[in-house]
């Protein structure tokens, strides 16, 4: 493979359509709501799980977007939890505030206000850059330290299961197999992705709320230039750093100077190079994992594409700062 996959986040999903809703819940939704549901456009095609995503207009004259899950799919606990932790973040941080949620014994929905905006990074641009950064500067501000209580290090859930700091040296000992479609020079720098994991739970701590998945389709930008965050659901403990530079090295493919970037703003200018290294190299780890088999169930075949363009990505980040661009 001479590249990484192209990846449009603007559709990546397979969403139901507002029929396929069952009318107990449409009719639950309306009681929450107040009002009539006058219309429901179609699904947004970002993401990448099965769960209904539109906006909805009222007769009330709002507009909104509503999400919906039945109990199979990942989104249903997903929106559930969303709709606990919006409501408890500061308003320093961009979001669409919910609404209101409606259950039936196996669908749940959340309701959030309409934001008339646009995805960043389709491609990144400096402009979009520079918008996203100065909002990941301020959410920063607001959330280190964490006020939410009782949030779990964004590491656990790196570990949890199949750990992905195990996964270069599972790779190096033959119990992992070698991902496809990847750098021809990945299976040379292995031995230092896998020292990297060690370093990975000292490196790696923080006392600051994170998004924890802060991506282009996770993002943005309204009529006026401002920039929205969305779907907070894998809010963890982390460096107050970690949302924004889990977003450089897609923009560095993009042509965006990042490593100019690090040097001059707040949330890095004074971090270790190690530290910050770190952190990319365990997201690639996370990404080798399994990204030639199926996706799971209730995710689309993006997913992967996902995963393998954000390994391909993060490793070229690292490679001229960890010196292996002796290997290109």
């Amino acid at each position: 493979m001479s590249g990484p996959p192209v990846v449009d986040y603007r559709a990546t999903s397979e969403r139901p359509a507002w029929a396929s809703v069952p009318a107990e819940l449409q009719e639950a939704l309306t009681v929450a709501l107040g009002t009539e549901i006058v219309s429901v456009g179609a699904s947004v095609r970002s993401g990448f799980t099965g769960g209904f995503a539109a906006p909805a207009r009222l007769a009330d004259g709002r507009r909104v977007f509503i999400k919906a899950s039945d109990n199979t799919l990942h989104s249903y606990g997903a929106y559930q939890r969303e709709a606990e932790i919006v409501p408890q973040l500061p308003s320093a941080v961009p979001v669409p505030a919910i609404v209101t949620t409606a259950r039936t014994d196996d669908w749940f929905a959340v309701v959030s206000e309409w934001v008339d905006a646009r995805m960043p990074g389709a491609p990144w641009t400096a402009e979009d850059f520079a918008v996203v950064t100065a909002t990941c500067e301020q959410i920063a501000v607001a959330l280190d330290p964490s006020p939410i209580a009782g949030l779990a290090p964004f590491l656990n859930d790196l570990e949890s299961g199949e750990s992905a700091l195990l996964v270069p040296s599972q790779i190096l000992s033959g119990d992992r197999p070698l991902p496809r479609g990847l750098q021809e020079w990945l299976p040379r720098i292995l031995p230092e992705l896998a020292d990297l994991m060690n370093a990975v739970p000292e490196l790696l701590t923080g006392e600051a709320a994170t998004h924890g998945d802060l991506r282009p389709d996770n993002l943005l930008i309204d009529t006026t230039g401002s920039c929205w965050t969305v779907d907070w659901n894998w809010l963890a403990l982390g460096p107050r750093w970690m949302d924004w530079v889990g977003m450089l090295p897609i923009a560095q493919h993009h042509g965006i100077d990042t490593f100019a970037a690090i040097r001059t703003s707040p949330l890095t200018a004074d971090v270790p190079a190690e530290k910050l290294d770190c952190f990319v190299a365990v997201v690639a780890a996370y990404m080798l994992k399994n990204p030639d088999n199926p996706p799971p169930i209730g995710t689309t075949p993006a997913l992967r594409e996902h995963q393998r363009l954000s390994a391909w990505t993060f490793l070229d980040w690292l490679a001229p700062r960890r010196g292996w661009t002796t290997y290109l």
